[in-house]
């Protein structure tokens, strides 16, 4: 299982006229947390574009329970569960930092597509030689 953790501090231009962080910036803040994680685990999405490859969101969900606002900050967890799977699925907790209250969880679906023909491919070789070590049993 690959885990990695992402503080964002909440803009101003992140809420809304009733002064929470409006609801379509969490699918952004999921973007960041999962950008990272792969950058952490050793594979920044431009080397997966470079290799030939991207990766497409087909599926996405969201559940809130208490709003952020502005100058939280907040810690965006993006957890891999599955490495052997044509579809790469990422599940999502967004903390508050200061008391660790659950603001939102939600999970992402992607699929690895050829650059030049928008064909849907398994997982790379580069993409899951990356994320290998943190699979072993």
């Amino acid at each position: 299982m690959l885990v990695h953790t992402t503080e964002i501090r909440v803009r101003y231009a992140d809420t809304d006229k009733m002064q929470f962080v409006y609801n379509g910036k969490y699918l952004e803040y999921f973007e960041v947390g999962r950008t990272e994680l792969l950058r952490g685990a050793g594979l920044a999405y431009s080397e997966v574009e470079k290799g030939g490859y991207q990766l497409p969101l087909i599926e996405a969900g969201l559940k809130y329970f208490t709003p952020a606002v502005y100058d939280d900050v907040l810690l965006i967890t993006a957890t891999v569960k599955e490495l052997h799977s044509p579809k790469v699925h990422i599940e999502y907790q967004v903390k508050r930092k200061e008391t660790s209250e659950l603001i939102a969880e939600g999970f992402t679906t992607h699929m690895f597509i050829r650059v030049d023909t928008k064909k849907a491919v398994r997982p790379p070789k580069i993409y899951v030689d990356a994320l290998a070590k943190y699979f072993t049993k």
